[in-house]
Parts: C-alpha cells; structure tokens; sequence
C-alpha cells in the first residue's frame, strides 16, 4: 500500500481539500468511503435522503435541519468536496495551531462553526433569527415536553437576552455575542475520523 497522499489520486480536488480544511490524506480517505458508503447508486452525488441511513441524523429533532444545511437552496444534490467542506464545521479545532491572517478563517474556527449554527436557525437566509425561527426549533427539540404557553416564553425570553439592538430578531453578531462563554468549539465538534 501506497502513501497516504498517493492514494488521494482518486479523490476529486484531494490536495485542494487538505489545504482548505485541515483533513489529512488519512481523513479524506475515510471520508470518501463514508460518502461512497452514502451513495448507494454510485451516482457520484448525494441528495437528502441519501442521509435519512445515518440513525444519528435522523433520531435527531433538528436533522432535517442539519441535512438541509447541506443544501443551499439552490442545490439538490451535494458532491464530495462539497460534502467535506461542510463536514470541516465538525473537525475538532487544533490547539496551539497558528493561523496565517491572510487566509481565510477555516471552517472548523469558532466562527465557522458558530456560522454553520446560525443558519440552522435562520431558515430564510435573511441574516437573523427571528422568534418564529426560534420558535421552530424549540418545538423540533422539545416537543411535547413543554406546553406551547412555555415555549413561546422561552422564545421571548431568549430573544430579549440577545437581542442587543432591540429589533426583535437575533443577527449573527448578537448570536455570536449571547454564546461567548459557550465551549462551542467542543459542542460542534465530532470525533469521527480516529
């Protein structure tokens, strides 16, 4: 068996991808089998329900929201290096690791991953979260747990802490604000390339 970089030959834009999202040779490889192991048809593509096989997306009450997260609007389908670049959101961020300003911020920085979030939130891409959005999700993660009396004052409530210019929607910056002390470089990040 060859080197790991060597056997990247068969991967689309590999080299390209390790820059641009920290996976190692290693990792994209794993993550080509999965995507292959996802695409049932050999289509060379994935659409949403190729998804609906992994357990943990689909017993999870925002998964819909966490596929379609993987779709922009305008896409029905979703190829390789697309499906990776959204996956770096989940790569555990490197401790003690120097970044070059003048790159790009990678995915998996906390602002990255506090983008990706946001947009599981914000439904219509219009740039804030409004309680209606907020409301979706709660009800998609509470369910029956709670009456609708108490998910409306949990929206409310939420929306007054972070809503700092009193617009009555949440924008990326009062997001990123109202979970600075949150440890979501832990939260969103998956140990699944070991």
């Amino acid at each position: 068996m060859g080197s790991s970089s060597s056997s990247l030959s068969h991967i689309p834009d590999g080299q390209q991808l390790m820059g641009e999202t920290g996976f190692s040779a290693a990792h994209l490889l794993r993550l080509h089998e999965r995507f292959e192991l996802l695409d049932k048809d050999s289509r060379g593509h994935l659409r949403p329900e190729d998804f609906e096989e992994i357990r943990e997306l689909t017993e999870n009450p925002v998964g819909g929201r966490i596929i379609g997260a993987f779709f922009p609007p305008e896409k029905e389908t979703l190829d390789f290096p697309s499906f990776v670049r959204i996956l770096a959101h989940f790569r555990p961020t490197g401790k003690n690791r120097s970044r070059d300003r003048t790159q790009p911020e990678p995915a998996n920085s906390r602002t990255g991953k506090l983008k990706f979030a946001f947009k599981l939130y914000d439904q219509d891409r219009d740039g804030k979260i409004s309680r209606d959005e907020l409301l979706q999700v709660l009800r998609a993660m509470l369910g029956l747990q709670v009456t609708e009396e108490q998910l409306q004052s949990i929206a409310e409530r939420a929306i007054q802490e972070a809503d700092l210019n009193s617009d009555g929607a949440i924008s990326f910056d009062e997001f990123k604000k109202s979970l600075e002390k949150v440890d979501i470089e832990h939260k969103m990040s998956i140990r699944f390339l070991k």
